[in-house]
């Protein structure tokens, strides 16, 4: 009876523990991308923490002024679409499927992107005039082949900062734009607008592009995350800076409204 009671250590410590490990884990290897992906994919346990946690550590120290432009002045908890879909949004480009209104020669498949520049600059070619005041994140477009005699076809994707509150989800909302039967947003599964079907396609986006005027489409899904694809115009000596734009200060990117994210290891 006089035994000494074992200390255990409590379930809320241990777990508590067991997560410092993990961050410390991944800090020590600079949070790689195909490293946590498979983690997460080992137990429903280390998923969970994947999701609450180590995603949102990783967008962190691979897009911090990204990040931090996305969460400033947001309400709540911050991202509330998560932060695994975010880390989707940084290193996978999802390809392109035909569509009613961009036809390619077939369908081309999604893949690990290495490095992508994102830049708020770049967004705000997709808004328009009424739409300004909402922050949009756009990469540049990733290029691919389609055939030897076809442009190319460069896929794209971003993401708004609390889209619920933005000026383009109250315009999609105002007009009764309805939400796509077939597409499903490739970074977190729900349903998705067609900004080309609700003629919110500012020409600016072609332009910042460098896609022909018109040969482009594009997806916001309730999250408000963003893809698309555009026929890449080839390069030519002329220019185009006699183009009429929306937008006044497109190309005045500078380096505070990019981020470049790097994805590290393999691409494959």
């Amino acid at each position: 009876m006089n035994q000494r009671q074992r200390s255990t250590p409590d379930a809320g410590e241990s777990g508590l523990l067991e997560e410092r490990v993990l961050l410390l884990v991944f800090a020590s290897i600079d949070w790689d991308p195909h490293v946590l992906g498979r983690a997460a994919c080992v137990s429903r346990k280390l998923r969970a923490v994947a999701k609450r946690i180590l995603w949102r550590e990783l967008c962190l120290f691979r897009a911090p002024r990204m990040v931090n432009a996305l969460i400033s002045g947001a309400s709540g908890r911050g991202l509330s679409n998560g932060w695994d879909a975010l880390a989707k949004i940084f290193f996978y480009c999802c390809g392109c499927v035909p569509s009613s209104h961009f036809a390619v020669g077939r369908t081309l498949p999604g893949h690990f992107v290495g490095a992508s520049r994102f830049s708020k600059t770049s967004g705000k070619s997709f808004l328009g005039r009424r739409c300004r005041e909402d922050l949009l994140y756009v990469s540049d477009p990733c290029e691919h082949n389609v055939g030897s005699n076809e442009d190319d076809v460069g896929v794209y994707r971003g993401v708004f900062r609390e889209f619920l509150r933005s000026r383009t989800r109250a315009s999609l909302i105002k007009r009764g734009v309805q939400l796509e039967a077939t597409v499903r947003c490739p970074y977190c599964g729900v349903r998705v607008w067609s900004m080309t079907e609700a003629r919110l396609v500012p020409r600016s986006a072609s332009r910042r592009l460098g896609s022909r005027d018109g040969k482009l489409d594009y997806f916001v899904c309730i999250n408000g995350h963003l893809h698309g694809a555009c026929l890449l115009a080839h390069l030519s000596s002329d220019g185009d800076s006699d183009d009429n734009d929306d937008n006044d200060n497109d190309d005045d990117d500078d380096d505070d409204d990019k981020d470049l994210v790097m994805g590290g290891g393999s691409d494959r």
